[in-house]
């Protein structure tokens, strides 16, 4: 399994200028797009001779499919699946819905689900569930961000950009409400913009 611990930063100059919202910055544009080419990397290798799908899960994995995919080498391809269990809360709530399902079969294929982040394992213990459901040759997960401080279902997870701590996180794909998706680095969310605090 591959992962990089985080390392806070402290706001600075480079924060936009709207993003009071923003407790602290975890992860830069940098060290995220120096870790994602290493994950496309090893991706690569280990589908040397395969041509994997990989299944992108909106709204919030998509930045990280379109970086990671600009340094896979292998011949692939990509779909995408939307599904919901926060709706506007800042927890899971561990209900998971459907809201677009594949375009193409990937009956026989090699696949790669593509998370924003990795906590609970509910919602990807039942994307998993009803991935290998449709007779694939095999799935593996590759996520930007993990927080096993919050698991409560055992799954495994192939590829890991980063572990973070049990913080709201937002920016790069992930959201409060949709919002904060725009931004190029991970921070913390001030709990008094979601009411934790």
């Amino acid at each position: 399994m591959l992962s990089q611990p985080f390392r806070p930063h402290s706001l600075g100059a480079d924060l936009h200028a709207s993003e009071s919202d923003f407790e602290s910055i975890l992860l830069s544009a940098e060290q995220i797009q120096s870790r994602i080419a290493q994950m496309g990397a090893q991706i690569s290798r280990d589908y040397e001779g395969r041509e994997p799908v990989f299944v992108s899960v909106l709204v919030g994995a998509f930045m990280f499919t379109a970086d990671l995919l600009r340094h896979v080498t292998v011949p692939c391809s990509v779909d995408f699946m939307a599904i919901s269990s926060y709706g506007k809360d800042s927890r899971s709530s561990g209900v998971v819905r459907v809201m677009k399902d594949l375009d193409e079969s990937i009956e026989s294929k090699h696949v790669v689900i593509i998370e924003d982040i990795i906590d609970t394992g509910l919602t990807l213990n039942y994307l998993l569930d009803n991935i290998r459901n449709r007779n694939v040759a095999s799935v593996k997960v590759a996520a930007l961000l993990d927080k096993p401080s919050r698991r409560l279902t055992d799954v495994h997870v192939d590829y890991i950009g980063f572990e973070v701590p049990d913080e709201f996180v937002i920016g790069y794909g992930l959201d409060f409400a949709q919002r904060y998706r725009n931004f190029p680095y991970v921070g913390v969310l001030r709990p008094e913009v979601y009411g934790g605090k």
